[in-house]
């Protein structure tokens, strides 16, 4: 099963089970089988970015992989990479931009491992320079739309990692406001403004 993210909202692709699936009890939710036609998915993202109406798409196929592979077909792959980082306290370290919580993340550079540019990014966004990288946590997805490139689908892979400092300097040239140290959990539970791919990897953390 894949989850990405529309306009901030999941779209879920599946491989259908064998005795069918049963109509979700939110009527919010969109469920539909796929027909073999790639073009067509993207009338299902368009529902996402479009139409407030709706909670969830879900999408089910006989074979998810392939229903996965063919929904890339349809738009330009940006792959990313980041980290959830702990200090001795047991923190994780957060930034803030666009009025919005994140976690350091961007672009695989040419050459790069998504290990190598994970920690990189950390370093650049956050002003750390001490980054011990841990376990692989979970690839997120999502989309958007670029004025040049046209449709993006950002597949990024997440790690753990730990580092022993705990002066930040946010990268202003990034439109980083602030970095800081906050437990997880009271994040979870504060109504502080997050992306819900973030909130994914948070809430594995702490599983």
């Amino acid at each position: 099963m894949y989850k990405i993210y529309v306009n901030g909202r999941p779209m879920v692709l599946a491989t259908l089970p064998e005795q069918g699936f049963q109509p979700s009890s939110n009527p919010d939710d969109f469920i539909t089988i796929y027909t073999g036609n790639p073009k067509g998915l993207l009338g299902y993202v368009d529902m996402l970015e479009k139409n407030s109406d709706f909670r969830q798409v879900t999408i089910y196929g006989k074979d998810g992989e392939r229903l996965f592979r063919e929904f890339c077909t349809q738009f330009k792959i940006l792959e990313a990479a980041g980290g959830l980082v702990f200090n001795t306290e047991g923190q994780a370290l957060f930034i803030y931009r666009l009025d919005t919580w994140d976690l350091p993340k961007g672009k695989i550079d040419p050459g790069e491992t998504p290990e190598m540019a994970a920690v990189r990014e950390v370093q650049e966004e956050t002003g750390l320079t001490e980054v011990q990288l841990g376990a692989f946590l979970q690839m997120t997805y999502h989309t958007y739309r670029h004025l040049k490139k046209g449709r993006i689908l950002k597949p990024t892979y997440w790690y753990r990692m730990t580092t022993p400092e705990t002066q930040l300097t946010p990268q202003a040239e990034e439109s980083i406001e602030k970095a800081e140290w906050k437990s997880v959990p009271d994040f979870l539970e504060s109504d502080l403004p997050v992306y819900p791919n973030i909130r994914l990897v948070l809430e594995q953390a702490v599983k």
